[in-house]
């Protein structure tokens, strides 16, 4: 598959605007969570799977160096099982998408994407890396770091649905007209 200069454009446009959300991260996770998940299903919708899971693989590295996640620096494997995660949600969005058309699939891609995006990190980073690899001076803070990658990232993906869905109807139709009127 050839990748386009439109799709390289505007998937670095996407990737600025994760990066920049990444550095409310320590604010609240609810303002980057959202933010993040809306610009992957963006990118499924606008320039293509390849170009979404890409974006799906960066993101968690630019939020590592941006804002220096403890949780993540103790337990490296963390970053991987976020790429994954991400790249679940954006399956989850096209695959669904080419199989059901409309908004109906649209919707259902996104509900499917972010539970199972959620399932996979709250049963491989909540359950099995935290318990197993977190350093004993973290243990106080087990449930946080389990509640992060498990519902946390139910309600962020749900929210960055939402935001994507909303973004994606006037978007679709400047998009398809080539121009900005």
């Amino acid at each position: 598959m050839k990748i386009t200069a439109k799709q390289i454009t505007t998937t670095a446009i996407l990737l600025a605007i994760c990066i920049v959300s990444q550095f409310f991260k320590n604010l609240s996770v609810y303002i980057t969570g959202p933010i993040i998940n809306a610009c992957l299903i963006l990118a499924v919708l606008s320039v293509g799977m390849v170009c979404a899971i890409i974006l799906a693989v960066i993101t968690p590295v630019t939020a590592f160096f941006i804002s220096g996640s403890p949780i993540m620096a103790a337990i490296p494997a963390i970053i991987p099982c976020v790429m994954i995660g991400n790249a679940i949600l954006v399956l989850g969005v096209g695959l669904i998408m080419k199989k059901v058309k409309g908004s109906g699939g649209l919707i259902a891609g996104m509900a499917a994407g972010s539970v199972l995006k959620a399932l996979f990190m709250g049963v491989v980073i909540s359950l099995i890396l935290i318990p197993n690899l977190i350093p004993e001076a973290m243990v106080p803070k087990m449930g946080v770091f389990q509640m992060t990658f498990s519902l946390t990232q139910l309600i962020t993906a749900v929210i960055g649905s939402v935001y994507a869905f909303i973004i994606w109807i006037p978007l679709k139709k400047v998009m398809a007209d080539g121009s900005t009127k």
